[in-house]
């Protein structure tokens, strides 16, 4: 099967009796519920669960082995190579299968706000309540860009279509697979949503650079002056929380681009974490879960119709999608300026990384590469301690180009911009986890708030004799013993093993990226 034919199949497909474009909001909600997808909740949301699947399937993902890829796709764990044969047969069994239900839902819409570079999508679903998702996260059309729209890639999701692995040369019943040269990516056996939200993603990490656009796993706002900031973090580090400021506007809370115009969101809504949510820790994330939302594998009390954010039966990785606009203090549309800050989050187990401390373009290199936090016992099946993890560029599973090209990219903008970088520990001070406490999250607010408004720009520093890190001697806001961590200790030798300790394992996971240059490596990272 070549591209042709590939497209003539979704022609065909897409021209059937049982397809429903472009449904509304009030459409579509109405379909989850006459489909007994999902319930609606007592804000309107619509609350759906996603069987035995609660999260991601990384290693069910692939990439086709294609001529116009097989020498730039960074390969490997990530990055599985599948054969064209394997995608073909399984393209044509799962059109098949779209084309036999009664109905299927499709929404044709964008990636990225940057009408120079975004990218024109449509989404195919089984499932209702998946198409609602794909309507919330993704940017909607207005009806002029609707006439016009010509999808450049197509998602193709059947969740209840299940692959035969002896037959069908998948590792499960699960597959998530890309095709760049057929511009498709198909979903099945899993009814997780977030799979369609991060294969869109991943391929924008590879599609971006061709254009010169750096492709980030972080959230973004902008200040009253225009001011823009970065916060990359992993999962527990506090990235959702600390660029949700009531004096400063959103432009998206998890996917950006960089591009010579300045950054924007490439998504058009959000999907947060609910676990333990509530309207006092993170009041713009509980209201925005209003009609037209989608709650993931939340508890819905049957009787009063009421979410319980703290219930963690289904999953720990409970999740609510709303639309941009579902939040007052926002950008609109989600563009803005070049970086003035750039934050890089990590939540420290071992308590002995600063809570803050200023990058030079190498250190911000060295650590983007890195992408360190510590993942607590508890998130993971099988961690029962915290461990240092590692996800190159804070987002590992989703860049198909060697993780070099995007620091490098990374590097030339904060040289072209003059932005200033920080690394902000969220973690653990006085000790490592069971000894010390977590940093308290009004110090940590006072330290953004000092680097965002430029006061940490000349302050006078102090170089970490171990990590080699500038540390800020003074903040405002915050005790100046609690800038040091060998000073928060009650034992400085104890410090220092559990800290070189640390340092070896920084220099341990960089070992693996071979080609980076020897400045990045001897100026960025921790001393031997």
């Amino acid at each position: 099967m070549n591209s042709v034919d590939v497209s003539n199949e979704l022609h065909q497909l897409l021209s059937g009796n049982n397809v429903q474009t472009q449904l509304s909001v009030p459409q579509l909600v109405e379909k989850v519920l006459s489909r007994n997808e999902g319930v609606l909740t007592s804000t309107g949301a619509v609350k759906a669960e996603t069987g035995k699947y609660t999260g991601r399937s990384p290693k069910d993902k692939y990439i086709v082995d294609e001529a116009s890829v097989k020498d730039k796709v960074d390969w490997g764990s990530v990055n599985q190579p599948i054969s064209e044969e394997v995608f073909n047969k399984l393209y044509n069994k799962v059109v098949d299968y779209l084309k036999a239900k009664e109905e299927i839902f499709v929404f044709k819409g964008f990636a990225g706000a940057d009408e120079t570079s975004r990218l024109p999508i449509q989404v195919v679903n089984e499932y209702a309540w998946h198409n609602l998702f794909a309507h919330t996260l993704f940017i909607r059309p207005n009806e002029e860009e609707l006439r016009g729209h010509e999808s450049e890639f197509t998602i193709l999701s059947a969740p209840n279509f299940k692959a035969d692995p002896e037959v069908d040369g998948t590792q499960s019943e699960t597959f998530i697979i890309v095709s760049f040269e057929r511009r498709t990516i198909l979903i099945g056996g899993t009814e997780y949503a977030g799979e369609m939200k991060k294969s869109i993603f991943s391929i924008m990490n590879y599609l971006l650079p061709e254009a010169g656009i750096l492709p980030m796993h972080c959230s973004a706002n902008v200040g009253r002056e225009g001011d823009v900031a970065l916060f990359f973090g992993l999962s527990g580090t506090g990235k959702t929380t600390l660029s949700a400021d009531t004096n400063r506007k959103l432009i998206g809370d998890d996917e950006h681009g960089w591009s010579s115009n300045g950054v924007f969101n490439i998504e058009g809504g959000c999907y947060a974490k609910t676990i333990n949510l509530s309207r006092e820790k993170e009041p713009q994330i509980f209201d925005a879960i209003r009609f037209g939302a989608v709650l993931e594998n939340v508890v819905v009390d049957p009787e009063t119709r009421e979410a319980n954010y703290d219930d963690s039966s289904l999953t720990e990785n409970t999740r609510a999608a709303y639309q941009m606009q579902a939040i007052d203090n926002i950008v609109n549309p989600s563009i803005a300026g070049h970086p003035n800050t750039i934050i890089f989050l990590t939540a420290d187990a071992s308590g002995v990384l600063p809570p803050i401390s200023k990058l030079s373009k190498e250190q911000a290199m060295f650590h983007f590469l890195s992408g360190y936090t510590s993942k607590l016992a508890g998130t993971e099946r099988g961690v029962t301690s915290p461990e240092a993890t590692f996800s190159t560029c804070f987002g590992s599973p989703f860049l198909p180009l060697p993780a070099t090209r995007y620091a490098e990219m990374l590097g030339d903008k904060i040289d072209e911009h003059s932005a200033k970088v920080y690394l902000v520990n969220t973690g653990w001070t006085g000790g490592a986890y069971g000894t010390g406490s977590r940093m308290k999250l009004a110090y940590t607010r006072a330290m953004v708030q000092a680097a965002l408004e430029g006061e940490l720009a000349n302050i006078e520093t102090i170089k970490d004799d171990i990590f080699g890190l500038d540390i800020p001697l003074h903040v405002p806001g915050v005790p100046d013993e609690v800038l040091q961590p060998i000073k928060t200790w009650a034992d400085p030798a104890a410090y220092k093993q559990t800290a070189t300790a640390l340092a070896a394992q920084f220099r341990a996971n960089f070992k693996k990226f071979g080609n980076v240059p020897s400045e990045i490596e001897e100026l960025g990272g921790p001393t031997a």
